[in-house]
């Protein structure tokens, strides 16, 4: 029973860690063009998104650790080597991609049709990040 239990936190922080990327992809699209009140308005709410995949990361962290601890699998399982190789990868990358760009939208003289189309970058490359764990945690491929 606990371990279902686990499992059922473990996914429900997955959905709340990648589904609100998805929400941003219009809203970065709308940064091009946006006023500076408008776009005010889609910082925070990226901002936000950014902040809930940081908590919602940690859930999954925790849950992770307490399923392998749990469950059948052992920390040698390939599927779970390269879940960790991914989940370090997409921890560097969300620390480096978002944060920072979104800083620059308050700095005087940048360009924030360059500043929009490398948040729209991020939100791709971090979603197939994200998409490629889950595949590794549902598919569980055997790689060696």
């Amino acid at each position: 029973m606990l371990y279902r239990i686990l499992v059922y936190i473990h996914v429900s922080s997955v959905i709340l860690s990648i589904g609100p990327f998805f929400i941003l992809l219009p809203i970065v699209k709308k940064l091009h063009s946006s006023r500076e009140q408008e776009m005010n308005a889609y910082l925070i709410t990226f901002q936000s998104v950014v902040r809930l995949a940081k908590h919602t990361g940690h859930v999954l962290v925790i849950t992770g650790i307490l399923l392998v601890m749990c469950g059948p699998w052992t920390w040698t399982t390939p599927w779970i080597i390269m879940t960790l190789i991914f989940l370090f990868c997409s921890l560097f990358f969300l620390a480096r991609a978002f944060s920072p760009t979104l800083r620059k939208y308050k700095e005087e003289g940048q360009n924030k049709k360059e500043l929009a189309t490398k948040l729209e970058r991020s939100i791709w490359i971090y979603i197939i990040l994200l998409m490629t764990m889950l595949w590794f945690m549902v598919g569980k491929p055997t790689f060696w």
